[in-house]
């Protein structure tokens, strides 16, 4: 009899999975693979990337050939490239729970102690819960709240302070390292509760080891592609580990901190957040998620403080070195966006964030410097969890799927001249108000991946711009060329190190001295 039993169970399980299999196979059914690049045993399409265009552009170049969507081997790993909007959209939101997936890579590991962030952690009950409590912290630090508004005007006014001292010297200056530190004070602010002077030490560690970050991470290393090569010499990744090692010793160290002064009744900063949110789970065994127990590890804390410092300094950074190096470029939209200062704001006071609705044109040179030199031209590769589809091609569970965003963004489909730095295209007819002209516009993603620090990204941008423009004029030093606008590819798309002059502007002179150092 038991044996009966075992067989009719045996039988009954074969049948399910095959009614699951030919119910998989009928909802592809119409569906084709999408087109692809030629692959070869172990090296995958490697051979046919090799180019001496960055990633983003050569994924650009090839849609040509290929059309818009198609696929390649990244040595064994099978990878789709999107290139346009629609095809992005359905990964990013129709589908958003199939792609949340995020590949395991050797470099990202060991950034992320084995994916306990939000940015490379995979899509996991902890993952969500994880993402729920930094969201729900970082709310409380948004657009409403005066405390991170007064934190960014006072780094922006200590900016303005060097501007003006530099100035009055007839000196110019690489603002590459000054953005960094103004930019880092508003996150360790918010994470820390604390700030850096120019110089000091622990400040110098953080540039070096974000540096070192930058310059290893996300770059298709062979590593990430074939994991074993970890085991041979490597100096990249050696490089990583070396940087990552300060950076959370650092971490560390403000972490215990807070522990020790740690209270339920006040809260300084995110870390203090984090930790109660830590603390709340473990008490609540994480009633949250009906009973799991799912919680917050020291880990997943210490890497959400890591993505912080990361996506929060780095990118913010060089959105603003960016639309520096546009300005410079295009002294007239400089000019136009300083009328509106004058305009709207006046010299009696400070740009506020309450000023935005009345700045439009500001707004629209912000997005306009997004869509053409987006921070990250390729958004961190997703990972179907499951067999499914995109469009009218059928896509295997495991498939990394790579939406590039600079293609989305020059689309010439959806952008008149794409290539023509224009802020008036998010402008309406009369300038008064701001547009979206087409939905292909995603510098932050979208959905369950999208970017948890762009509220606090476009307070820092209009804010740091606002206050900046109203006093200084930007312009290109005496016998210096004007900077590149071509970028280097590797965690953000950076543009190259370039000097500048800050002048104030025709009245401003006497009015710096008295008000910013004061």
């Amino acid at each position: 009899m038991a044996l009966l039993v075992c067989f009719i169970v045996f039988c009954s399980a074969c049948l399910a999975f095959a009614v699951f299999q030919l119910r998989r196979r009928g909802s592809l059914q119409g569906l084709r693979e999408p087109p692809g690049l030629p692959s070869l045993p172990v090296l995958g399409s490697l051979l046919s990337l090799r180019s001496s265009l960055q990633p983003h552009l050569l994924f650009q170049e090839m849609q040509e050939k290929y059309g818009p969507t198609y696929s390649l081997m990244m040595g064994p790993h099978p990878t789709l490239i999107i290139n346009q909007h629609a095809h992005a959209k359905e990964v990013l939101l129709k589908r958003g729970k199939t792609f949340a997936g995020r590949p395991r890579t050797v470099t990202t590991d060991v950034l992320t102690r084995d994916g306990k962030d939000i940015a490379f952690g995979d899509y996991s009950p902890t993952w969500r819960f994880h993402r729920k409590v930094v969201h729900r912290a970082l709310s409380m630090f948004g657009e409403g709240s005066a405390s991170i508004e007064k934190i960014i005007c006072a780094e922006a006014g200590s900016l303005c302070c060097l501007l003006a001292d530099t100035a009055a010297a007839g000196l110019s200056l690489d603002l590459s390292p000054e953005l960094t530190r103004a930019v880092t004070n508003v996150i360790c602010s918010l994470c820390f509760n604390s700030s850096y002077s120019r110089g000091e030490p622990e400040f110098e560690d953080m540039l070096r080891y974000s540096q070192g970050i930058v310059d290893t991470v996300a770059k298709d290393s062979l590593v990430d592609i074939y994991p074993w090569l970890q085991y041979f010499p490597n100096a990249g990744l050696q490089l990583l580990k070396r940087c990552v090692a300060v950076r959370d010793q650092l971490l560390q160290r403000k972490f215990e901190e807070h522990k020790v002064d740690y209270s339920d009744h006040m809260q300084r900063d995110l870390l203090d957040a984090l930790l109660r949110a830590q603390r709340s789970a473990e008490n609540n065994n994480s009633a949250e998620l009906s009973g799991s127990s799912v919680g917050l590890s020291d880990d997943h804390i210490l890497m959400t403080v890591g993505d912080i410092f990361g996506a929060g300094v780095e990118t913010t950074t060089t959105v603003l070195k960016w639309a520096i190096t546009y300005l410079l470029h295009h002294p007239q939209v400089q000019g136009r966006i300083q009328e509106e200062l004058d305009r709207t704001v006046g010299r009696d006071r400070q740009p506020q964030l309450s000023d935005r609705g009345q700045l439009p044109y500001l707004e629209a040179t912000i997005r306009e410097v997004l869509r053409i030199r987006p921070v990250a031209p390729l958004l961190i590769p997703h990972v179907a969890l499951s067999d499914t589809s995109v469009g009218d091609f059928t896509v295997r569970r495991g498939t990394r799927v790579i939406i590039n965003l600079w293609s989305l963004h020059h689309d010439q489909r959806e952008w008149k001249n794409p290539e023509l730095f224009d802020p008036s295209r998010f402008l309406n007819s009369e300038g008064t108000g701001l547009v979206l002209p087409s939905s292909s516009y995603l510098p932050f993603g979208a959905g369950l991946r999208v970017c948890l620090g762009e509220v606090l990204a476009k307070m820092e941008l209009f804010l740091f711009l606002s206050w900046i423009l109203q006093r200084f004029s930007f312009s290109v030093p005496p016998g210096h060329p004007l900077p590149s606008l071509e970028g280097q590819f590797g965690v953000v798309l950076q543009p190259a190190r370039y000097t500048v002059s800050a002048t104030p502007r025709p009245g401003w002179e006497s009015k710096l001295t008295s008000t910013l150092h004061s």
